[in-house]
């Protein structure tokens, strides 16, 4: 019986935004750690980050989730005020309570110590937070007395419980309970208020905010203890974490360094300067067990290295940004994927390791990569160039041809290369165009037959698919073939018999050659929304097509009314490109910036 299970998924980085702190997720139990990445929550494990898991059960931006203080729950506020705890236990992380404490952005949430309380902060429409009994979703409390949204709360692990908010207004907000009143604020911030944080032992908690300044306070009589450093950054501080012992903090500032201070003599210990550039601002930081985070604007998730402050432990790379193009090295076992930012990573397709190409490249959305010969990897970008990348060395080459529209798909066989672009088609061999030919329809896609001097050519406009001979350095029209929607995607197999293409009416036509006929007379067409993406397992046995619908869906040529359908491959992210990695193995990239693997086992 068919079967398949999910291999492997090499997880989005963190989403972030400049000039806005994101929060991670500390794990009791020093497996994992929590970040979220608009509506998914990721689980990833500390130790091993190619280790990972999504949470997707939010119907919009997830902004925080945390961890409850014995490890069985999480809770995740999202940006129309709802939380939902869920556990941890099972796979399918089943749903224990959803709650609406406020109507807007939850910022962050902060657990009681006996599990029983949550206190969440935010940019509610009619309050900034809310206090609540985590089983009944019952008030506990009140938490008001500032007059600008909270960014910030927390919850005092020791008994007499205590609630401590950062604001907006530039206050510190201090609540006694339960139930929870307000007690007081501080002053101190000239500026808002990004982070506050209980030391373990419950003796002190920490501010810190964009003036750049980190306050120690007593959480008896409420004190300010001291300020660490005189500022403790020269720019705005986003996140701090504790040590698990409190003598130690750590702090992440935009003026793209992070700090390490001896709280009980108020010194600095070391200064991690993690770059110079706007993307190396640093949002974010945590601290569990052993491991020192934090994160870099980019959505690097970098390793601190106390006995080494020049250079992280390991630096996890990836994307945040929708990923639009896909190419794997079979033979190496590499997978290279290229987001909207023009960013490309090369992928490790056993261990998950991954590093960014270097250099200068495109600057903005990869729309295409091939690989050529093994030892490069041509892209094309919609800064209407193509570009080469050196597949040994990891960096772009000096190769880079002008082109004089808009490239929409690339191909190759052997040392030749087919662009579509948006007004011609161009032949290119050794980087340098050998052929073109202007076309009157919008081309989507393109690709080589290997065995027959053809060249399909995927039309938008005119929903067909236009048949070129490339015979020396000429292209000539040959045929057209019709179907009933734009076509999205067109390929050959790679025993050169087929030819499949996919259109925006959620079908897929393969057609027979060297006639063009329809090799079945049924389409596929189990799709319930467009097809984004096709591709030929290396036996040319099985075709993989993924689309808008969220669906990756395997195809039999032998058995053309079999199909494997997997649902939600992407939840809640249409599909934007599918690629075999063996004749087993599908890999599949999406709008939700993850790179997953696919074991497809007993098909057909």
């Amino acid at each position: 019986m068919a079967s398949w299970n999910q291999k492997s998924l090499f997880a989005t980085l963190p989403k972030t935004t400049r000039g806005q702190p994101i929060v991670l997720g500390s794990d009791p139990k020093g497996k994992n750690f929590l970040y979220t990445h608009s509506n998914t929550v990721i689980i990833r494990n500390i130790e091993n980050p190619a280790i990972a898991e999504q949470y997707t059960e939010h119907s919009c931006t997830v902004n925080v989730a945390k961890y409850s203080p014995s490890g069985f729950y999480i809770a995740s506020g999202d940006q129309q005020g709802k939380v939902r705890i869920w556990d941890t236990v099972n796979k399918e992380h089943i749903l224990k309570a959803e709650y609406q404490p406020f109507f807007g952005p939850i910022h962050d949430i902060a657990w009681s110590p006996d599990n029983q309380r949550m206190v969440v902060a935010g940019e509610g429409k009619e309050r900034f937070a809310h206090v609540f009994l985590v089983e009944t979703g019952t008030s506990n409390g009140d938490i008001s007395g500032q007059s600008k949204a909270l960014n910030s709360c927390d919850f005092k692990p020791t008994r007499p419980f205590r609630v401590v908010t950062g604001s907006e207004d530039n206050s510190v907000g201090i609540f006694e309970g339960p139930p929870f009143k307000f007690k007081m604020t501080k002053q101190d911030h000239s500026r808002f208020v990004q982070c506050v944080r209980f030391s373990p032992s419950g003796e002190y908690f920490a501010s810190a905010g964009f003036d750049g300044k980190l306050f120690i306070h007593d959480t008896k009589e409420y004190k300010t203890v001291c300020e660490l450093g005189s500022p403790a950054h020269k720019g705005g501080i986003y996140s701090v974490a504790w040590s698990p012992n409190s003598k130690q903090l750590l702090s992440a500032s935009g003026d793209k360094t992070c700090k390490l201070w001896n709280v009980e003599d108020r010194t600095m210990v070391s200064e991690f300067v993690m770059g110079t550039t706007i993307e190396d601002q640093q949002v974010s930081c945590l601290w569990q067990g052993q491991h020192l985070l934090s994160v870099s604007l980019s959505g690097f998730i970098n390793y601190l290295d106390v006995n080494n402050p020049e250079k992280p432990l390991r630096v996890v790379k990836g994307h945040n940004k929708p990923i639009t193009a896909l190419e794997v090295n079979r033979a190496k076992k590499s997978i290279y994927t290229a987001s909207h930012d023009g960013f490309i990573t090369a992928w490790d397709a056993v261990t998950g390791e991954n590093e960014r190409i270097n250099g200068a490249g495109h600057g903005n959305q990869v729309n295409g990569m091939v690989l050529v010969d093994g030892r490069s990897l041509y892209t094309i970008g919609i800064d209407d160039s193509l570009r080469e990348i050196n597949v040994g060395s990891r960096e772009y080459t000096q190769t880079h041809l002008k082109l004089q529209s808009q490239p929409r798909g690339v191909s190759a066989y052997g040392d030749r290369i087919v662009i579509a672009c948006v007004n011609q088609v161009v032949a290119v061999k050794g980087g340098k165009q050998v052929a073109s030919v202007s076309v009157d329809f919008e081309p989507s896609s393109a690709s080589i037959n290997g065995e027959h001097p053809d060249v399909a050519i995927g039309g938008t406009s005119d929903h067909k698919v236009h048949i070129y001979t490339l015979s020396e350095n000429v292209l000539t029209h040959q045929k057209e073939l019709v179907q009933g929607g734009a076509i999205t995607d067109v390929k050959f197999s790679p025993d050169c018999q087929f030819l499949a293409a996919a259109d925006a009416n959620r079908r897929i036509c393969v057609y027979r050659l060297p006639t063009y006929e329809l090799a079945w007379r049924d389409e596929w067409g189990f799709h319930s929304a467009k097809v984004n993406s096709i591709a030929w397992s290396p036996n040319s046995l099985f075709v993989a097509s993924g689309g808008l619908d969220c669906v990756l869906i395997i195809w039999s040529v032998e058995k053309p009314s079999k199909h494997l359908i997997i649902k939600n491959a992407h939840p809640q992210s249409q599909i934007t490109n599918v690629a075999w990695l063996d004749d087993s193995a599908v890999v599949t990239v999406g709008q939700d910036s993850n790179t997953k693997i696919w074991e497809i086992q007993n098909f057909p």
